[in-house]
């Protein structure tokens, strides 16, 4: 039996998806759940799993853009399992044996189609290529008023030749090359990729975005960390990091400015009594910003664990398009890259991201003596349509607060009790 792989729909409101690899060659033999491709949503990248065991027949072709229900493959389900070797590659060996098996049809009639081509009559040399002199007359005539050399330019027309649009594009040559390489190379993005442009433009397009800054004195939650961090992770399994004092500090702040967890819907704010927290991480595909839900409701050891699992699952490319979806405030951490400064780009539809940097030590006024202290710069960048300043620099004083004094507004008073939940 044939079996037709349709594409599965990878979340809602998602259409299509792009193949970004394939696992597996043309006549390969898969097992049942082999994954045999890996495909692009504007979301996420996910691996597709072979729904049943056989030879497979690929429908479509990698960077192709295939709609969520077509059909990308094909999976003979009766063809055996080879035993001595795989069948594709005895047919390949063999073309001219129609009786290779049951995966010999699709190759041979490649082959097939492909042997005419080796029997057309050689064109004349002159036209082989841009260097024999294959340029049109309008080309050369444009070449010309440029004074470029036809030899400099690379034709892009049939066999090489120098068509009019290779001129009218072709540039003067810059000085002379040096020694060194001179390549260049050039990659399709993703579609994740190409989505996390589209995103990035909109929010500077249609959003009223500032962004305030303030520097946070880390000297408190070092020590906190340089006390505890053995027996929270011997207790957990997660080490203490920063990320737990900045989620529950943020959460903290917008119980306090809620305009910050709100968006703009037409003509209304919305507004949330919840906090979904967006982490911006890195991921081999770029950038990914994974969702702590209810992050009101959690722990210093809660935040670590979920920020350890959306971090591996990232990391892995096993990220889900739910898990990436819905968030109603960001934090940013730029510090892991070693940026001391910057201005983050808000998260649409979300109105507010918190940029957080390296921690670098510096000399700080404190009780009126200068000493050397580990502080942070922080940004909040946000959409003035619905946050006015006032609101802005009280939600990041706020946040600073709570880092300079974690042990009285974060934890109650009580360290060793907060880290034990």
């Amino acid at each position: 039996m044939m079996l037709e792989m349709k594409v599965p729909s990878p979340g809602e409101s998602i259409t299509e998806v792009e193949i970004a690899q394939w696992l597996v060659e043309d006549g390969d033999y898969v097992e049942k759940d082999q994954a045999i491709a890996e495909v692009d949503s504007d979301k996420a990248t996910l691996e597709l799993p072979a729904e049943a065991s056989g030879i497979i027949t690929l429908k479509a072709e990698e960077g192709d853009a295939v709609a969520v229900g077509a059909v990308v493959c094909l999976i003979d389900t009766d063809a055996e399992k080879p035993g001595g070797g795989d069948k594709s590659t005895e047919t390949y060996e063999n073309p001219g044996d129609e009786k290779g098996g049951g995966n010999a049809g699709p190759e041979l009639d490649k082959q097939r189609n492909e042997i005419p081509n080796t029997e057309k009559k050689a064109e004349p040399l002159e036209n082989k290529t841009y260097a024999s002199g294959a340029t049109s007359p309008a080309a050369r005539k444009v070449l010309a008023e440029k004074d470029i050399d036809p030899k400099t330019v690379k034709g892009t027309g049939r066999d090489g030749r120098i068509t009019k649009d290779d001129a009218v594009n072709a540039k003067p040559s810059m000085g002379t090359p040096g020694g060194g390489t001179r390549g260049e190379s050039r990659t399709k993005l993703s579609m994740l990729r190409r989505k996390v442009a589209e995103r990035l433009v909109e929010a500077k397009n249609t959003t009223a975005m500032l962004t305030t800054f303030n520097e946070v004195n880390m000297q408190a939650i070092f020590d906190l960390r340089a006390e505890y961090k053995e027996d929270f992770k011997a207790k957990h399994g997660v080490s203490l990091g920063f990320m737990s004092f900045f989620t529950l500090a943020v959460v903290r702040a917008l119980e306090m400015y809620p305009a910050v967890n709100s968006m703009i819907d037409g003509k209304e704010m919305l507004t949330f009594d919840y906090k979904d927290i967006s982490i911006a991480v890195s991921g081999p595909k770029g950038l990914m910003v994974p969702v702590m839900r209810n992050a009101e409701n959690l722990s210093f050891r809660g935040v670590e664990s979920e920020v350890k699992r959306l971090a591996i699952k990232a990391r892995d490319g096993k990220i889900t398009v739910d898990e990436m979806t819905g968030g109603t405030f960001t934090i940013s951490n730029g510090g892991v890259f070693g940026s001391m400064l910057s201005t983050p780009i808000i998260n649409p539809p979300q109105s507010g991201i918190l940029g957080m940097h390296n921690i670098v030590e510096r000399a700080v006024v404190i009780d009126g003596g200068i000493v050397v202290a580990p502080i942070m710069y922080v940004a909040l960048s946000y959409d003035h349509r619905i946050i006015d300043g006032k609101e802005s620099v009280g939600f990041l004083v706020a946040v600073k607060e709570a880092l300079e004094d974690p042990i009285n507004i974060l934890m109650d008073g009580d360290a060793k009790k907060a880290l034990e939940m």
